[in-house]
């Protein structure tokens, strides 16, 4: 579970945040969408232990990242791509995160396996296209098999194929009791994916509900976003 409680952040004299509060919850797959600048990427790197709040809370199994006492094993993040050495190899760079994590070797084979990089494992990582660079993100984290997954623009850069196979992951995820929140500006893949939205903008909580409620009497979720965060002019 992943809960958001009256989050303000501040910089100088400008508010990032602006006291927002929602819920992931599990055995669900939650969008968080907003503009560029809403205040999407601060609320999720406070949420990791990235950076601090000037007030509110961000907790994930009611403490905040820093306190778990499992990090890899609760969460797993991909928020800037893979964040691995372009000279080492795929394989290389998740035996690095696991030994690091204390995790078993094994692991490695067996998320190369699931998000489809075994045949490009001893490729060096400079040479990934950027969908494989997207699904190398997603191995790492998977490495501690978390019940909770936050992801950013996970589909960036991926095939048709690609994209309807991470989207069959997670909702597969979620179906086993575990929380997905999943940030993408793809409206249309969005609303292929999640159970609920929460939508952002200028920092505040503008929607927060199920995708039917969110969608409403709009056609499609990216209509139902625009009338939210700019009056309904893409």
């Amino acid at each position: 579970m992943i809960t958001i409680d009256s989050l303000v952040k501040r910089r100088g004299s400008k508010e990032i945040l602006s006291g927002i509060s929602f819920q992931a919850r599990p055995g669900r797959v939650t969008g968080f969408l907003g503009p560029n600048g809403a205040g999407k990427s601060s609320t999720l790197r406070i949420l990791l232990g990235l950076d601090r709040a000037t007030s509110g809370t961000a907790l994930i199994n009611s403490v905040p990242f820093v306190q778990l006492r499992d990090p890899l094993a609760t969460v797993g993040a991909m928020l800037d791509g893979s964040g691995a050495h372009r000279a080492r190899t795929g394989r290389a760079h998740l035996r690095w995160v696991a030994r690091s994590a204390g995790l078993p070797r094994t692991r490695v084979d067996e998320v190369l396996d699931i998000v489809g990089l075994t045949n490009a494992a001893s490729r060096r990582v400079g040479g990934y296209s950027l969908g494989m660079g997207r699904r190398l993100g997603l191995a790492a984290a998977l490495l501690g098999d978390p019940e909770i997954l936050i992801l950013d623009e996970p589909v960036n850069g991926l095939d048709p194929d690609g994209i309807r196979w991470i989207r069959a992951f997670l909702r597969e995820h979620a179906a086993s009791g575990r929380t997905v929140l999943l940030s993408s500006h793809l409206m249309g893949e969005l609303a292929e994916t999640v159970d609920d939205v929460v939508v952002i903008n200028e920092g505040k909580v503008v929607a927060d509900g199920t995708l039917d409620e969110i969608t409403g009497s709009h056609r499609t979720l990216e209509d139902a976003f625009f009338a939210l965060t700019t009056g309904g002019a893409p």
